[in-house]
């Protein structure tokens, strides 16, 4: 059987067809008695589904949106999308995702929700948002989620790792081994006022070098774009020659150069050390020693998160922080001097 149109439902309750579409796009703007009578026309014609007559009963979009750096299709995003989405659609919620290159798109996107009303709360992850767009979510009284994020004022609840404290443990067990000269190697800084998490990722060998004296590091930044390997290779080939030890900002940097480098006679780890960071299914097989998250995990963990919070829930512990291990595998080593 076919369902009843737009049109059909104007009829039933007699009102434009411009008015059933604001009712179930922006009920807000609907005077409560004309949503009522499209809601029972809806009802009663079968249109659309049950969830939308649900959304007009409680104003609700089911929609939750989660703000991305970089595209969906990277190893962690999709991770953190899946984990959401095992949580939250069998609740009855869809994940919608919006990829933020920079600030403006992000502050586009705050200015423009208020009108839209189409996310019930908002998942920020990776990156941070300004003062202002937490008020502005506040005032809307939507629930703000933080997954990984640089700072967690404003927001309702976070699980984030602690990316300092891990590359800091990262540099440690290098330095325990012998080496003494580590260079870092990450991407570009964002030239945006977009701020990062993983950007402290270098603070954390920083922070070891002040308590070893005699330890050096060197930071390496090379762009992300189709060129990264070659130049992150290039980096790791043309560095000072005392460097021993590299630690990558990611595995997804680490790992192509890890096989290049056999190519041009560097024997890993008997010439150098690689430290990569993530642990991506690949790191293993590669015997990469890397450091471990589960965004999977994390994605789960903030959707339950997210729930309570649109149901007005206490969330205990609000904030959390998952352990990043260091997993020692077969990439590194004494370096040649502390061997001999």
């Amino acid at each position: 059987m076919t369902k009843a149109s737009i049109q059909a439902v104007a009829r039933e309750a007699g009102v434009s067809v411009s008015t059933v579409s604001r009712t179930f796009a922006k009920p807000d703007l609907v005077l409560p008695e004309t949503r009522d009578k499209v809601m029972a026309a809806a009802e009663k014609l079968d249109y659309s589904v049950s969830r939308s007559a649900a959304a007009l009963k409680s104003g609700q979009s089911f929609r939750v949106a989660l703000l991305a750096s970089e595209t969906i299709t990277t190893w962690f995003n999709s991770n953190i999308f899946a984990g959401l989405d095992s949580t939250l659609r069998p609740a009855g919620y869809d994940t919608v995702v919006y990829p933020m290159s920079n600030a403006d798109e992000r502050r586009s996107f705050f200015e423009d929700l208020p009108v839209r009303r189409n996310a019930d709360a908002v998942i920020v992850s990776s990156f941070n948002i300004e003062p202002a767009e937490v008020e502005r979510l506040k005032h809307m009284h939507v629930p703000i989620i933080g997954i990984n994020i640089p700072s967690t004022e404003g927001f309702d609840a976070a699980v984030s790792i602690d990316d300092r404290a891990a590359t800091r443990a990262a540099s440690e067990h290098l330095i325990a081994l012998g080496h003494r000269s580590i260079a870092y190697v990450g991407g570009t800084r964002s030239r945006t006022t977009m701020r990062y998490s993983a950007e402290s990722r270098l603070q954390g060998l920083l922070d070891a070098t002040a308590t070893h004296p005699g330890v050096s590091v060197r930071s390496i930044e090379v762009p992300r774009d189709t060129g990264e390997t070659n130049a992150a290779l290039n980096a790791v080939l043309t560095a000072t020659p005392g460097v021993t030890a590299f630690c990558f900002c990611d595995d997804d940097m680490a790992l192509p150069v890890l096989y290049r480098l056999r190519q041009y006679g560097r024997r890993v780890p008997q010439d150098l050390s690689i430290i990569g960071f993530d642990d991506v299914p690949m790191a293993q097989s590669a015997g990469l020693t890397t450091l471990h998250q589960d965004p999977f995990a994390m994605g789960q963990d903030a959707g339950r998160m997210t729930l309570a919070a649109i149901a007005g829930e206490p969330i205990e512990p609000a904030f959390r922080q998952p352990a990043t291990p260091l997993m020692l595998r077969e990439t590194t080593a004494p370096p040649l001097a502390a061997r001999a």
